[in-house]
């Protein structure tokens, strides 16, 4: 079904787009190597089981939730190629 200014199938590159750039951030955010001892934010002790359950662990769990707190989200909308964004 033709959409105006869009191709057909247009919607649904959009969508995939969308996947990809979560998996990729999902991806980015996976942690890897032998986890700190010590918080790199705060100095404090990592415990030992959360060193244990996620290897490469670099921040403390309070440190790791402030900074999950302050990203930002990407977005729930995917507008490469868009009428709307091209108008901006």
């Amino acid at each position: 079904m033709a959409g105006g200014w869009s191709r057909d199938g247009a919607v649904q590159d959009q969508i995939d787009a969308s996947v990809d750039d979560a998996v990729e951030l999902a991806r980015s955010r996976l942690h890897a190597g032998e986890s700190a001892k010590y918080c790199e934010e705060c100095d404090c002790l990592i415990p030992e089981n959360r060193r244990k359950a996620i290897p490469g662990i670099r921040l403390c769990i309070t440190c790791q939730s402030a900074l999950e707190s302050t990203e930002s989200n990407s977005g729930s909308f995917n507008r490469r190629g868009s009428k709307d964004s091209q108008l901006r």
